[in-house]
Formats: structure tokens, sequence, C-alpha cells
């Protein structure tokens, strides 16, 4: 529902709307929320279980909401006082932020339901009221962090009226909800001495119920992570409100100079998701909301805390959520015990007669029919509800195309014929005009991967699926080509990642045929999704179109697997059931086996160009430098105005290569800059070549169902002494601006793996790490989480696709920023290479170090995150770092040309 259709009659008198705070860009129309109420005898078979599975044993669906609302007026059983407290349910309004899935996770752990998600322009305040006091279908409420403010309409949507209206439910606001809720009663918003995103401060407080347990003022342990550029001035409190915790001072902390991290926030929160935001409302350079106050700036205490005096609606201007916050969950559970202890407290007073919040009491088991089932996004980003009882019916209306996998291995042979760089050379170097595929592991050392993959265009399976965007929001043509070269072309209406997931759920092979491979590839899709499908994962609209393909995929049946720690090569082929060919696997064996001995190496060692700068080596920008820093400084104001807590900004650089061997760039590439997720692709019917050195992970799934994201956030060049590198690497690591970058990053992509995981089951095993590459160091973390059995493999991407380290956050509204100031489209860049297996698993990485050769021209494109504390130089400078590996390839090989 838009929000332009909402009814603000009640509030206009009071709350003024700044005109440059209102968004001049239609939203995109979402579907509405499947509200449905569990009947109170089924109540009883809905289970939440604390380690984080929702089993729905025998829950019968019902028609959807708002058909009778005569029904929701409905008995009242018996129940056990232990009933009585042992389920709580939340509707969590989304403020189209990065991070509410966060909070929906650890609210799915404590609250031991999962709470009902719903965007705040999604329902109208009469929808609203149905479901809170006729259906009395919620017992508290919590409103989202989110970009922009809550004096735009646009920004908040329904947020202000539920808190003004809804004055006999627990509400709490965390970040935007706190500033609305001070909004709301009169407080001023103003900009904050500084923008404060992804650092840490200490706490004190006046020790009221929300901070129950927790510990207070400076050395307490007590540290949390903020994300705001705005706060409310505590000067402007009504006598409605009171103060409740406060900042012990101006200063932040680095997250490695703290131990603020207790063992439930760093290793085995609860699992954590994300709700995204379109259609925001600039501020720009002429926005006239309130400088920060003056009394506000020179205070070394800033305002993290209030309550209203006598409704239960509370604020916390910091993020709980975050993962490095201590004593978040303490929090969320605190306020859990506040709507216990609110709802016992009124319960007996009330009247049966009165239509009024106080009869929600926990025990009715009124709960939303849709909470029985785990939510993952759509196309479009939004709750997606899978209906149980359809999954067989989906499953047997597919057409299902059973495969049969074929394998041989030779022990211990790749560096007997010279490594994976001579096998892939001497069976696949010479296809030039063919197409091949090489998902290279070419930096094994530390654990960082282990198999690489590769092969050419295969049997009779084989196909090549090349996509691209209409210029509509949605849709595309989709050209499908066969062994024979047989073209099939068709308009997918609902886009390329529906059709792949249908692909991939059509396919079945048995998993006696795999069992034994120690890597889950197994035949299926290579190739990549461009950064521009991105408008079918949530973005509004891709303001440049690319020139290349949006996404290329080859279906393929035959290939080689290297396993590089054991050094074993294995050789497979997919072919359908009936068949019974095996003439593959033993030609390719052979072709091996006479490679023994003698083989050469492909590239000898040569000394590096010493050009660092794509300019100095012909590159044409896209951007000049002072046009690079000009956008740097808009993306600072756009922080600072609180559209934005982190903006990862990019440019391209290009030049023509007609007449360089794209093999050998390659293979020069992977030479002088190994990496863990490097890639060729060769596509020479659209004229396009790729060849990757990313050390980045996006997302990784394997046969246990673990979703695996690796982000790099902190990027910094090596020294030319063993001193200086060290002093390089712990600069990087002990770096405020670096650490804050990394951790706005890794709560992101907590928030979106919480989408398709269990709840309890997101965590961090790692965080923060520096890792060391050819030409520089970078900041690395990990975050895994069990996938949920409903969400499918292509949803898993969907839900975190763009990577949040390419986009910034809240990716949403960052996204949109970052199309308005970016002059081209990223096209492949930024984007992923990887596969997408037919036994269910996938491994993506971010499309970064790499060149694209399209059309006879290589493009490099670079970037960096901007924050609070970016410097537009510094950060000029960090982008030209991230293109020096791949511009010494080209300038190598150009040389030996001479």
């Amino acid at each position: 529902m838009s929000c332009s259709l909402w009814c603000w009659s009640s509030l206009e008198g009071k709350i003024p709307y700044p005109e440059v705070f209102r968004s001049d860009r239609a939203k995109v129309p979402l579907p509405k929320a499947s509200i449905k109420a569990i009947r109170k005898d089924e109540f009883q078979n809905c289970r939440y279980n604390v380690e984080g599975m929702l089993v729905a044993s025998s829950c019968q669906l019902v028609p959807e909401g708002l058909q009778d609302k005569s029904k929701s007026k409905k008995k009242w059983g018996e129940m056990n006082v232990k009933r009585k407290t042992e389920y709580v349910r939340t509707l969590l309004i989304d403020n189209y932020d990065s991070y509410t899935f966060n909070i929906y996770q650890e609210l799915s752990v404590i609250n031991k339901v999962p709470p009902l998600v719903v965007r705040n322009d999604e329902w109208t305040w009469e929808e609203a009221y149905y479901y809170l006091y006729q259906e009395r279908a919620f017992d508290n409420i919590v409103i989202s962090p989110g970009p922009g403010s809550p004096m735009c309409a646009a920004d908040i949507g329904l947020c202000l009226q539920l808190l003004l209206e809804c004055r006999d439910i627990p509400i709490l606001g965390v970040c935007l909800g706190h500033q609305a809720l001070g909004y709301a009663h009169g407080a001023q918003i103003v900009h904050a001495a500084q923008p404060i995103h992804g650092r840490l401060s200490e706490i004190e407080h006046d020790g009221s119920k929300l901070f129950v347990n927790i510990p207070s003022g400076r050395n307490s342990g007590f540290k949390v992570v903020r994300y705001h550029s705005l706060v409310v001035d505590e000067n402007t409190l009504p006598k409605e409100l009171i103060p409740t915790a406060w900042t012990c001072s101006s200063n932040t902390n680095s997250f490695l100079k703290t131990s603020c991290l207790n063992p439930d926030a760093y290793n085995n929160k609860g699992s954590h998701q994300i709700r995204m935001r379109s259609s925001p409302a600039y501020l720009g350079e002429g926005s006239s909301l309130l400088s920060s106050h003056a009394d506000c700036a020179q205070s070394e205490k800033v305002l993290m805390g209030i309550r209203h005096v006598s409704r239960p609606h509370y604020g916390l201007q910091f993020h709980p959520e975050s993962v490095a916050t201590s004593y978040g969950r303490q929090m969320f559970m605190n306020f859990r015990d506040i709507t216990v202890d609110y709802w016992k407290g009124l319960g007996a007073s009330c009247s049966n007669g009165k239509l009024n919040a106080c009869m929600q009491v926990p025990e009715t088991g009124q709960l939303p029919r849709n909470l029985t089932k785990r939510p993952f996004s759509n196309k479009e980003n939004h709750i997606y509800r899978f209906n149980i009882t359809n999954l067989f019916s989906i499953q047997k209306s597919m057409r299902m195309q059973h495969l049969k996998l074929k394998w041989k291995k030779l022990e211990s042979f790749a560096n007997k014929v010279g490594g994976a760089s001579t096998i892939f050379s001497e069976l696949f170097g010479t296809c030039n005009t063919e197409e091949t595929f090489w998902l290279d592991s070419s930096s094994i050392e530390k654990g960082r991967a282990r198999f690489s993959f590769m092969g050419a265009k295969g049997g009779s399976l084989w196909k090549q699926l090349t996509f691209k965007l209409s210029d509509e929001r949605n849709g595309g043509c989709l050209s499908i080509r066969n062994t024979q070269g047989n073209v099939t072309s068709m308009h997918l209406e609902n886009g390329f990642l529906d059709f792949l997931d249908k692909e991939l759920q059509s396919i079945h092979c048995s998993k006696e045929d795999y069992q034994g491979l120690p890597f889950d590839f197994c035949g299926g899709y290579i190739g990549y999704i461009g950064y521009d499908l991105k408008v079918e994962c949530g973005s509004t609209s891709n303001c440049h179109k690319s020139r290349a393909p949006d996404a290329c995929l080859f279906f393929v049946d035959n290939f080689l697997a290297i396993d590089h720690q054991n050094d074993d090569v294995y050789i497979l082929s997919l072919h359908d059931k009936i068949s019974t060919q095996s003439s593959w696997l033993d030609a390719i064996r052979l072709k091996l086996r006479s490679l023994e001995g003698s083989i050469l190496e492909v590239i000898k060692q040569q000394t590096l160009p010493s050009v660092c700068s794509p300019l100095k080596a012909g590159f044409c920008a896209e951007k000049s430098r002072d046009q690079y820093i000009q956008d740097v400084e808009k993306c600072l104001r756009y922080i600072k105005d609180g559209e934005s807590y982190e903006l990862c900004l990019t440019t391209q650089m290009r030049k023509n290569i007609e007449e360089v061997d794209h093999l050998n760039l390659y293979l020069r590439l992977r030479e002088q800059n190994p990496a863990p997720y490097a890639a060729w692709l060769n596509f020479p019917k659209e004229n396009l070549c790729i060849c990757c050195s990313s050390p980045e992970r996006f997302l990784r799934l394997d046969r246990d169902g673990i979703l695996e994201a690796k982000p790099i956030k902190g990027t910094i060049s090596r020294g030319s002494t063993p001193e200086r590198d060290e002093q390089l690497k712990m600069q990087l690591q002990y770096s405020e601006k670096d650490q804050a970058e990394n951790l706005m990053i890794v709560d992101l992509l907590r928030n979106d793996l919480g989408q398709v995981c269990d709840p309890g089951s997101v965590h961090v095993p790692r965080l923060m790490d520096v890792e060391t590459y050819s030409t520089v160091h970078t900041m690395v973390s990990t975050i895994r989480g069990k996938k949920h059995e409903h969400a499918s493999p292509v949803n898993c991407v969907r839900s975190s696709f763009p990577g949040g380290s390419m986009t910034g956050a809240p990716k949403l509204r960052s996204m949109e920023i970052l199309d308005s100031l970016e002059s081209c489209s990223r096209g492949i860049y930024s984007g992923s290479i990887g596969y997408f297996s037919i036994n269910g698993t996938f491994d993506l990485n971010i499309v970064i170090r790499t060149v694209v050769i399209h059309e006879g021209e290589a493009s490099i494109g670079a970037g960096g995150a901007i924050v609070a504390l970016s410097n537009p130089e510094d950060e000029y400078e960090e982008m030209i770092l991230k293109t020096r590996a791949p511009t010494r390839a080209i300038v190598s090989c150009k040389r030996t040309l001479i």
C-alpha cells in the first residue's frame, strides 16, 4: 500500500513535514501481507524450539483475513498459567532497513514464535487496527531502524500513528523507531554532533525495566553499536517522555580495543534477518533539517534511550541486534517480560465487552496463521510465505529430469602434469572460439579454497543461457543455445532468477552418484549473474543499462575437478539416466595420462611492470579524480542526513585491448594475483570474456545446508619491507573506520542470511580477520547459518544479492543513491560468478579485481565503502589501489607483443 494513500488527518496539525523530506518518486507496489489467524484449537499444535525451529505439525490453512471481520469475535478458552507466558506475539514494523531481520531472529528465539514483519507502508491504519484490536493477533509492536527521518512520511509510514493511537500496546522503537517515538510526542530531531555508524559506545542507564540485569557506566562492559546521523534532542523532550540511557562520553570505541562481545552475541547469537527499503526522500545539500543543537553538540553525552511516562512505549537509539552489541538479547528479553507483565496486570481489569488491546493476553493463542511458516524473499525481496501444503503439489506438477553422474578419480595426479593451469591450457586452452570455463582456486593457502572446476562445451545436455533485462523494471529476454547450436528465445516476465529456480528444481540426481565426492559441484549451471539483476531482488530500477548480457550460464555436463589439497583430479560426466555412454570420461583420462612428463610451464616468471595506475597504462576513467572525490563528498552528505550508513561507491576504467590474447591475460592475472575465488569464463558468441581474480566469497550453500558469506571490507596496500608490511597490516586491523565498514556489512549479511536460515543458527565464527594477498591486506569476516528447509538455493541468493559489501546499508536505499551517483552500469562487476549444482548446492563469488573484455574493450571496476569517517582523497587512492593487479596483468601481456 503506497504511503501516499495513507490518511494523516489526525497528525497534520501536530507534525509538520518539511517539504525536503517528501519523496517525489512513487513506491513500487508491494503484495499485501498474508495475515491469517490461528484458531485456538490449532495453537497447541504449533511449537517453537529455542534452538531455532518452528514445527507446524498439523496447522490447517484458512482463507486470508479481512474477508469476514465478524469472525474475530471468538470465545476465550481456559488455559493454564504456564501457557499465558509461553509465547509472545510481535508485530515487527519494517522501515525498509537492512537490519530488521536481525531483530526478527532475536525475537523468534526469545518469544518462541516468529514475529510478523510488515513494511511501514503495507497496511493502512484500518488494517492495523483490525489485526491489533479486533483479531487481537499481537501482544507487542517493535518498530525497526531505517534510513531517513521520522519527519518524512515516506520514511516512517504507519509508525507515527501506531505510536499515537496504540497507547495500550507495548511498543519498542529501535533507532528510527526511537526517533519516531520522540518526534510523535513533540521532541525535535536534530543532526548528531557527528554521524556514528558501525562504532561502539559505552552506555549508562537509569536502571528502568528495559535495562534489568544490564550493567551501567564506564568500564561496565555495556557497549553498544550505533548506526545513526540524527538524534532526539534531549532538551526538547516533552513531559510525556523520560530519558533512560546516554553514552558515557562523546568518544567511540574501536571494536578490537573493547571486549564488548559476550559469547551469545559473537559465536551463537540468534539468527538474524533483513528487510529493505525503496524510494527515499533524499536530503541533499538543501536540507532543512535542524542543525545539531548547540547544547547537544557540546555535550559529552548523547541521548540513547527514552520511555513514555504512562504508556508501555520505549525507545533505543543504538542497535541491540548488532553482533557487537553486548547485552542485546537481554534487552529484547526484558521487553518480552515487560509485555507479559503488562498484560498480566491489565487482564483482570478488562471487561469482556470492551474492544481493547488488553484483551489480547498471550493465552489466547490467536497467532497470525502465517507465523507457522518461515519467510524468505521473493523476487521483490519482500516477505514471501511458503505454503507448506502446496509443496508436494508444486513438485508433482513440474516435469522432473532424472540425471546420472559418472566419475573417475586420478589420485595424486595434478602436479605430475604441471598443475591446474597446465591442465586447462592443454585440454581447453586452444578452444579460444569455444565456450570454456574455469572456477579457479588459485590461492589455496590458509584453507581459503580447495577445489577448481574446468571444462568446455560439453555433451548432449550442455546449453548456454543468455539473459538480457528489458527496459522495464522486471523481465527480459532469455536465449537458450544447445550443443548443436540451435537457439530458442523467450521473454521471461518474472525474471531470470525465477526461471533458474524452476530449472534447478526440475532436475534430480541420485545422492548415491555423488556421495563419494569431496566437493559439492556435481554438474549444473556455471556462469555469472550481473549486478543489474538487483531489480529481481528488491531494487526499484536500474538507472543504467549494461551492454553485456545481465546473466550468462552454461549447463555443464562434462568437466574436471581438481582437489588442490590432495592433488587429485576427478573426471565427471552427467547424462540422462537412460544413457550409458562414458566415452568422454575415457577420452579425457587418456589425454591426461598422455601429458605426464611432457609439459613445460605455460608462463615463466617475469618482472612485474612497475606501473600501478590504470591511467598511466592508458585506461580511460569513467570519472576523473575530481569527479570521484565530489561523489564521495555527496555520499558523506547523504550519510550525515541519515539516508545511509555506508555507501559503496564504484567507477570503471576502460581500454581497447583487441590485440591481447585473453587466456594469456588470465594466466598472468592468476600468476600475479592468485585468489581463492578466481574465474575464467569465455562466451565467444557474446564476444565476452571474463578474467577474475576475486578474493571474496559472496555466498555458499553446502550439502549440509550451511550457508556461508565472507564479506571483505577494509583494504590497505602491502609494504615494501617485511617491517613496513606488518605495520600496514596492524594499521588496518586497528582502524576504527575499517572496523566500522566491516561491522556494518557483517550485520547486513547476518540479516540477509537470517531471511532464509533457521532462527538461532546464524553466527559469526570469524570477525574482522586480516588476510594477506599479493598486492593488498584485506579485512574479512565469515557469517554462517543453517538454511531453512523450504528456502530454495535461488531464493537464498535472492535474499542477499547483490552482495552487501558492494552496496552498503541499508541496501535498497543505498543502491538507489549509488545509481544516481554512478554514471554507467556496473554490469558484470559487483555481480557474482560461480555454480548452481543439481544437488542443491551453490558457491558464488563477488566480481572484483576483474577484467571484463567485451567487444574488444577491457573494463576494470573498482570502488570502496564510504562511511562517516571517510576522507575523499583517501577513498580515491583506495579505489586506484584495487585496480593495480588487473592493470599489471594487461600491461605485462601487451609487453610480450612488442
